[in-house]
């Protein structure tokens, strides 16, 4: 969508001071020229160019007022308007004086924020739907030949494979209860990295190599942690490092990295390379969604073996 192009305007108070200012010297100018030319061209005669300079400067004047005030004012109404009605107008140039320059751009911020959430809520309901629909149909499909009659062995068989995808079903939905705890900011929190890495349960060694300070909550740094711990694992890691040099936290592993392909994917929900063994693809996610939530960023960096993640809290 294109930006507001940001030209030059007097500031609305310039504009309104301006025009209080017209109205207030038109009829002094008036007076004045009345007596100084009343006997010298006529009465009526002066009359009659005090009311046109009066007709030219009123018009003058709301011109002005059309251009700098009204004008934006219903543009961006017309906007607004178009955007509750589920369009995406494309946005004007620009809006009059400063302020409303500014103003419009908070509203087609605020309009752009909304529809990008909108965006993702419709993909995300989209990836749920296609998760959930594999384990209901092998539920769906084992309990109707549950309901036609097998053998006994085969009925076996059948109640795992309805155990099985209502297990996959209930690690879905867990994950996307956490997914969606995660992108609540709970506010404001510190830890100190050490406390946290030792208290972890994780597969693999944690080793800090550098500590200090974070600021996020216990809770929230082991969450993120526990999540980076296992899916390095996953991956075959044997060993998590930890390094926090200036409120950044590197997160390094010894596993078989990410691939280049996959590196552009990671943080997306539901992607994974493990779904044949119950991999959600809900984990960086999980991370990506409460580290930003906490007015934070995380990202891949380049790196050798292994996968190095930066943790930078703003």
């Amino acid at each position: 969508m294109r930006g507001i192009v940001r030209k030059w305007r007097p500031p609305l108070a310039f504009v309104l001071g301006g025009t209080l200012a017209a109205v207030l010297a038109l009829p002094l100018i008036g007076i004045v020229n009345l007596r100084l030319f009343g006997n010298v061209l006529g009465w009526g005669e002066v009359a009659a160019l005090v009311i046109g300079i009066a007709v030219v400067a009123t018009a003058a004047l709301a011109f002005l007022l059309w251009r700098l005030v009204l004008r934006p004012v219903w543009m961006l109404d017309r906007y607004a308007q178009a955007v509750r009605s589920g369009a995406r107008p494309q946005a004007p140039a620009h809006f009059g004086t400063p302020e409303f320059t500014g103003l419009a751009a908070s509203v087609m911020g605020m309009s752009n924020s909304l529809q990008s959430r909108a965006d993702t809520v419709q993909a995300y309901a989209n990836h749920v739907t296609h998760e959930l629909k594999s384990p209901l149909t092998a539920i769906r499909g084992a309990a109707e030949l549950l309901e036609s009659g097998v053998s006994a062995e085969d009925a076996k068989a059948l109640s795992a494979t309805i155990t099985g995808a209502s297990a996959r079903m209930q690690t879905l939905l867990d994950d996307l209860t956490r997914h969606a705890q995660a992108a609540t900011s709970s506010g404001p929190g510190q830890s100190r990295l050490s406390d946290v890495a030792g208290a972890m349960n994780v597969p693999l060694q944690v080793r800090v190599r550098a500590d200090g300070p974070l600021r996020l909550s216990a809770d929230d740094l082991r969450t993120v942690l526990v999540q980076l711990a296992g899916n390095a694992a996953a991956h075959g890691a044997t060993e998590l490092t930890l390094t926090l040099v200036d409120g950044t936290l590197e997160v390094a592993d010894n596993g078989s990295g990410i691939s280049a392909g996959n590196r552009d994917r990671i943080f997306d929900p539901f992607f994974t390379t493990r779904r044949e063994q119950g991999g959600t693809g809900m984990g960086l996610s999980i991370v990506r969604s409460l580290v930003q939530a906490r007015g934070g960023q995380i990202e891949l960096a380049e790196s050798g073996p292994g996968a190095r993640f930066l943790i930078t809290m703003g």
